[in-house]
């Protein structure tokens, strides 16, 4: 279509550039916002509902402060996907510094919650899971985190790294939420839904953005390639004895 053809006074190839972006920013706000509603209702009962019914106090006070943190967190991470929908970049890059802080928090209460787990749960809460082995869950979590999060900050001047890079971030954080979603059917499935529904989301986001770009990001793909093999993997591993006599260690 030649560019000198006008839609209200503008050529067609300036109005096709900016409904793409427009398309663009509605596909991080739904995803972003996505991923705060499954991180929301996983917790609903454990945490935000909690008082609505009988179930035993939080077995620390680490909990309960990690609990809020990561609140505080997807309720940030919420704000700055709509702060970029609506172009409020300037805000988005004020509050991406309270992100940061944030997010040593987070690294340094999900370490103690992680470590701590063993001395207060059983395999009966974690899905059958034995607590060492569990371990090893979060503490790649965070681990992840680290990685995306980090680089989402490094590549922070580059917005089609950075956005992408924190739609990984999001999805790091989906698998405890699925472990706590409360819908039994889900839950009977085990290790398929604890990891399949971060699985979803995440390679759901690669495709729509192929699809939608015609490129591949390849921060984005690989980043996802990693997130996506780290759940086997993981599971492979807290299965060992090596793990299993690091984890001890770790939570003694």
């Amino acid at each position: 279509m030649a560019v000198n053809e006008n839609v209200l006074g503008r050529p067609v190839a300036v109005v096709d550039a900016a409904e793409r972006r427009a398309r663009e920013h509605r596909f991080y706000l739904v995803a972003g916002f996505l991923a705060t509603a499954l991180v929301f209702i996983g917790f609903s009962k454990q945490f935000y509902l909690r008082l609505l019914f009988d179930l035993p106090p939080l077995y620390s006070n680490m909990v309960r402060f990690h609990a809020v943190v990561m609140t505080a967190w997807v309720l940030l991470f919420a704000a700055q996907t709509w702060l970029v929908s609506a172009k409020r970049i300037r805000t988005h890059m004020k509050l991406g510094w309270a992100g940061v802080g944030l997010a040593v928090l987070v690294l340094v209460t999900g370490y103690l919650v992680s470590i701590g787990g063993p001395s207060h749960l059983t395999a009966a809460d974690l899905g059958g899971i034995p607590p060492l082995s569990f371990m090893i869950i979060p503490l790649v979590d965070l681990l992840l985190f680290i990685l995306f999060f980090g680089g989402a900050i490094v590549l922070r001047k580059q917005p089609a790294e950075h956005k992408r890079l924190m739609i990984l971030v999001a999805a790091n954080f989906l698998p405890p939420a699925a472990a706590r979603m409360p819908i039994e059917s889900l839950q009977a499935l085990g290790p398929w839904w604890l990891f399949g529904m971060p699985s979803l989301f995440v390679i759901g986001a690669v495709v729509f953005d192929i699809w939608r770009s015609g490129k591949v990001n390849l921060n984005f793909l690989a980043g996802t390639v990693i997130l996506v093999a780290s759940f086997p993997i993981r599971l492979w591993i807290g299965g060992t004895e090596t793990w299993t006599n690091i984890a001890r260690w770790l939570s003694s």
